[in-house]
């Protein structure tokens, strides 16, 4: 039995993260407003939403980056408000949206700032802190880009060290906003694989905010769909990626059909192009 399956009935009682209640704002503006929400240990959980619907202030709710008009977040059951930073940073890593480095930072400088939670004035720099800032250049495939000034990057790669960050925190839960911007196809699919990898093989609990619908329902455990400012459904991406849902969260037409690769639910969306298209084809036959 593989860590995914070990740790499964253990995950259904005890949330990794659970928000209560939850509202959170920017000024006096509320984004989100007493919301529920559950995520599981050694699971991938996809949020999606239209844009502005409150998707990245969650997540920077349950990372304790924005603190709450009313209500929690619980980390492991413990409500993370009272948790010490470090303690908090030994187990949850975040990668925001668009982040930006220091002038002049190199890519190595920047991942090694992933390693701050785990030291001290009794424990500086380690071989151990040494081995996890290689494995996540390496697992990013930026080992090349080792020496090179984050601003002298494509915004691709600038995305891979950020993530290479990340991974080098080596929490047992990462929050990643948006975590393919900026990438190509390729390199979009080797993020997902690493993630799910990282998932599957060593049990880290995923939780992040994807754009691009098939990819959260081919990757994703369970999907959260938000429209403004509330959940509007969530379980697994079979079980709520509907054209009904699609139409009254996303606003599109759409049809919905079996990914031919993965069997997850892929969404086919049909345009007004594409409608007047379909309508000629069928009048010339």
């Amino acid at each position: 039995m593989d860590l995914h399956s070990a740790n499964s009935s253990y995950s259904e009682y005890v949330p990794r993260l659970e928000a209560r209640k939850l509202s959170l704002a920017y000024d006096c503006t509320i984004i989100l407003e007493r919301l529920n929400l559950a995520i599981h240990a050694d699971r991938i959980t996809v949020l999606v939403g239209p844009n502005g619907c409150g998707k990245s202030t969650l997540l920077r709710g349950l990372a304790r980056l924005m603190k709450p008009n009313h209500g929690q977040v619980y980390l492991d059951g413990r409500a993370i408000a009272k948790l010490p930073t470090k303690a908090v940073a030994k187990r949850l890593g975040i990668l925001p949206q668009s982040p930006v480095a220091p002038e002049g930072l190199t890519v190595k400088d920047l991942v090694a700032q992933g390693r701050y939670p785990h030291q001290n004035w009794f424990q500086q720099w380690s071989i151990e802190d040494e081995q996890q800032v290689e494995r996540a250049l390496a697992l990013t495939e930026m080992r090349e880009f080792t020496h090179r000034p984050i601003d002298s990057l494509s915004g691709g790669q600038r995305q891979r060290a950020w993530i290479a960050m990340t991974l080098a925190q080596n929490t047992n839960t990462l929050l990643l906003d948006e975590p393919t911007t900026f990438l190509d196809l390729a390199h979009q699919i080797e993020i997902l694989d690493l993630l799910q990898e990282l998932n599957y093989q060593e049990g880290r609990t995923i939780v992040m905010v994807l754009h691009d619908l098939n990819q959260a329902c081919r990757y994703a455990d369970d999907l959260v769909a938000i429209k403004q400012g509330h959940i509007y459904n969530q379980g697994s991406p079979e079980a709520i990626m509907t054209e009904a849902l699609l139409a009254d969260v996303f606003g599109i037409n759409c049809k919905i059909m079996a990914d031919p690769v993965a069997g997850t639910p892929m969404c086919i969306p049909i345009g007004k192009t594409t409608k007047i298209k379909s309508e000629a084809a069928q009048d010339v036959g």
